[in-house]
């Protein structure tokens, strides 16, 4: 294996290591880093994403949004607006309502937690209740006039007192964020098993931690955007949208409107990433295309940078007071504590993101006993939905950090704790005690999480590495070294439907409304599917996330494509297979046994005999008053696999850091990245969503911070002020995987979209506590920032 300071994109398979369980041969296209089907559209700026959607007489929109965190919206006047030049409509909401079959967006998942009901109105119309909150729309002949026209509408308001602080919300005499609502308390549930406080009372030691946890926005490099089109002819409103989630956009809309499925089609054109706020749907998808269907006019709303960061869903602060109990050697006894979340003004996607925190906590690990008791609180700032790890990078840092006071406090090796405690590979499938939020169990289905962090180890030189701490300390220099493990549920079912037809040109299309992000939707697709399908990726015609195709399913979140749409278009693949080869066998008069698909033919094993695609797929359709040749007068497949269980994923993840004590400058030197998603289809595409995902992590470590202050304003609303890690903070990355194929599905694959972020926070604060061991410091927050780590250093040294 190479050094530690090997180059980025260093993707050992550990293929010859039977600790890293079976590994598979690949095949004609699955396995292999095939050629993206993106790439070229994308690299030549073909590709056509929303705000390159253009029609005739199209119109846009812009959004009069609130500037207060809470206010009483008295009056709304529009007249100057309206009377503004190019400007064709001003809608408020109760210009909206007749059209409306519902005023209100029932977007969150059901849960028994739930203490009151807070779903997003279509526009604010006697209350906003956060900096951002749209209240009216401009229609104009372009976005200028529109941006001019919104600044004309005033919009009388009343400032109401604000909730700005997760920790204050339920404090008695709090204010609420809604004046109609009770309280601010959204949701209250616990995750538990087993006797917990007896374990606690007869453990030898017992060692708390109080954690701030703070994550931002998704910050993809496209904002959201919305193209709405009513056609009358057809009577169908076709919307574009840089969704995540095509069909559940559909049946909102669909609700909204009291239209049928066949009179609203959803397209998701190309999206320049997700991260998870795309996932929801929004206001001004419901706005845009109301708009459309009033005026009989296209319109499109194109989303800003400012705008997103005051608009779109993000997460933002978890207050976490936990506590570890573990015996004389250091082995986990059991866990507990409470969590706090900041939940945002709305109710937009359930307890997923305070739930998945709870869930991931424990799972890397035997714990035989745990209760964390949760609270989602309402705060007067924008809603938190799930932004890429859905809270699971939280409950990861949470642990850790536990774990590290465990080795400090028991003098032992921070990695030995953690490998005395690993689920080992003798235990899968390993059954936990938890449950999903559908009510399943958790099984843990394959992997060797000991070994996982073995290879991350030696690839770091963490046994050697107090030498070159020694040496560097001479220098002048703070070295630290950490790490952190990870286990994430992937592939939430439970399904997504795949079509797979051969057409006459011979071309193979796929249907899927499963909705491409950036992650190689179209590849991994076309991959499966050309495996069975004679190999060619060329010939391989990919339509995702249009909700016109027929195929039914949920979209795009939780790792879960390859897993869900990948195993249903290998299933589809496989129908599709037999019914060419039957098809063949007939035409050519050969046994199906002699047959197999090469390219874009048929051809005979043994002998010259061959057909195309294109001329069995013609004979396919049958001709009048003869015998059809195959089962049926097409060759295709509609197939969905169900499956209800999660496969879960794990890494490991090593950090190397440099640490100024004086400035309080954190500089990573080396991250070492072991990784296992089971069998891999793409290796390239599998480095670099893990290479994503860990720069996304690095940000959340180190630098992304949405600061509101006292009254609930947003101070970090550009890319100046809110910091994104770029290229030049990135240190050298080493990664290898191991392959552990799931049972749950035939292809034996995991999710991987999100694996890359989940344990690096968790590592870096590992290893900046390590650099300052000696001053005393503890990291208990992220991000951490210079200001407040030279003031830790500081403390410490008094």
């Amino acid at each position: 294996m190479s050094p530690p300071d090997s180059p980025r994109g260093d993707f050992p398979i550990a293929k010859d290591d039977p600790a890293a369980g079976h590994q598979h041969a690949a095949g004609k296209t699955f396995g292999r880093s095939v050629k993206r089907l993106e790439d070229h559209a994308l690299l030549t700026g073909t590709a056509r994403f929303v705000d390159d959607i253009q029609a005739p007489g199209m119109l846009h929109a812009a959004f009069v949004r609130s500037s207060h965190a809470h206010a009483a919206i008295r009056g709304i006047d529009t007249a100057a607006a309206a009377a503004a030049p190019g400007v064709h409509a001003v809608f408020t909401l109760e210009d909206l309502r007749p059209y409306l079959a519902t005023t209100d967006l029932v977007t969150a998942l059901p849960s028994p937690s739930f203490r009151m009901s807070l779903h997003r109105p279509v526009l604010a119309h006697t209350e906003a209740a956060y900096v951002g909150e749209a209240i009216a729309v401009v229609i104009a002949e372009d976005r200028y006039l529109a941006e001019d026209a919104a600044a004309l509408v005033e919009v009388d308001a009343d400032p109401l007192p604000v909730v700005g602080d997760c920790r204050t919300a339920l404090d008695e005499g709090a204010p609420t964020v809604h004046s109609s609502a009770p309280h601010n308390l959204v949701a209250e549930f616990d995750l538990s098993y087993g006797d917990v406080d007896a374990a606690f009372d007869a453990a030898p030691h017992v060692f708390g931690e109080s954690l701030a946890q703070h994550r931002g926005g998704s910050h993809s490099i496209e904002c959201r955007g919305v193209v709405a089109r009513y056609e009358p002819l057809d009577d169908v409103l076709t919307v574009w949208s840089s969704t995540q989630t095509p069909l559940p956009a559909r049946q909102i809309l669909c609700d909204l409107l009291g239209r049928g499925p066949d009179q609203v089609r959803v397209v998701v054109p190309d999206v320049g990433g997700g991260f998870g706020p795309k996932l929801v749907f929004y206001p001004e998808e419901a706005v845009t295309a109301v708009a459309a269907l009033i005026l009989r006019r296209p319109v499109k709303w194109i989303e800003d940078r400012r705008e997103h960061f005051t608009a779109t869903t993000q997460e933002r602060d978890q207050i976490w007071d936990v506590e570890i109990a573990v015996d004389d050697e250091a082995r986990i006894l059991g866990v507990r504590g409470t969590l706090l979340h900041d939940h945002g003004a709305y109710n937009v996607r359930g307890t997923n993101v305070p739930y998945g925190a709870a869930a991931a906590m424990t799972l890397a690990y035997r714990v035989p006993v745990y209760r964390l008791d949760i609270k989602c609180v309402a705060t007067n700032r924008v809603p938190v939905t799930p932004v890429r790890g859905a809270g699971q990078p939280q409950g990861v840092f949470a642990m850790e950090r536990l774990l590290d006071r465990v080795a400090r406090e028991l003098r032992l090796d921070r990695a030995e704790v953690r490998r005395r405690n690993l689920v080992p590979a003798e235990l899968m499938p390993y059954p936990t005690p938890m449950k999903t939020r559908g009510g399943m169990q958790v099984v843990l289905d394959s992997g060797d999480y000991p070994r996982c962090q073995a290879m991350a180890l030696e690839r770091a030189g963490w046994a050697s590495f107090a030498g070159r701490q020694a040496v560097a300390r001479a220098q002048g220099k703070r070295l630290g070294i950490g790490v952190a493990n990870s286990v994430e549920g992937t592939g939430r079912g439970p399904y997504e439907q795949i079509k797979v037809h051969v057409g006459t040109t011979g071309a193979i299309h796929v249907y899927s409304a499963a909705a491409a992000m950036g992650q190689s939707t179209r590849t991994m697709l076309a991959q499966v599917v050309a495996e069975q399908l004679g190999g060619d990726m060329d010939n391989i015609m990919v339509v995702a996330g249009d909700s016109a195709n027929g195929t039914l399913g949920f979209g795009g979140f939780n790792s879960r494509q390859a897993v869900m749409a990948g195993s249903s278009a290998h299933k589809a693949a496989l129908e599709v297979r037999r019914q060419v080869l039957e098809v063949a066998a007939t035409v050519m008069q050969l046994p199906v046994a002699d047959l197999d698909i090469e390219g874009r033919e048929v051809v005979a094993k043994n002998a010259q005999a061959r057909r195309t695609l294109a001329e069995l797929a013609r004979a396919a359709a049958g001709m009048p008053g003869f015998l059809m040749p195959g089962p049926g007068p097409a060759m295709q497949a509609m197939e969905h696999v169900v499956i209800n269980d999660m496969a879960y994923g794990n890494a490991t993840a090593v950090a190397e850091v440099e640490v100024d004590a004086e400035t309080g400058e954190v500089k990573l030197r080396n991250i070492v990245f072991s990784h296992d998603c089971g069998r891999v289809i793409h290796p390239k595409v599998v480095e670099g969503q893990l290479l994503g995902g860990i720069a996304h992590g690095v940000g959340n470590a180190l630098f992304e911070k949405m600061a509101f202050d006292e009254n609930g304003q947003p101070l970090t609303t550009n890319l100046a002020e809110y910091l994104l890690v770029t290229a030049t903070e990135m240190p050298p990355i080493a990664l290898a995987h191991m392959e552990s194929p799931t049972p749950l599905n035939a292809l034996g694959i995991k999710g991987v979209g999100e694996a890359g972020v989940l344990p690096m926070a968790a590592a870096i604060a590992s290893a900046v506590e390590h650099a300052l061991e000696d001053c005393g410091v503890r990291i208990t927050q992220v991000p951490i920032s210079p200001v407040e780590l030279l003031a830790a250093i500081e403390a410490a040294r008094q």
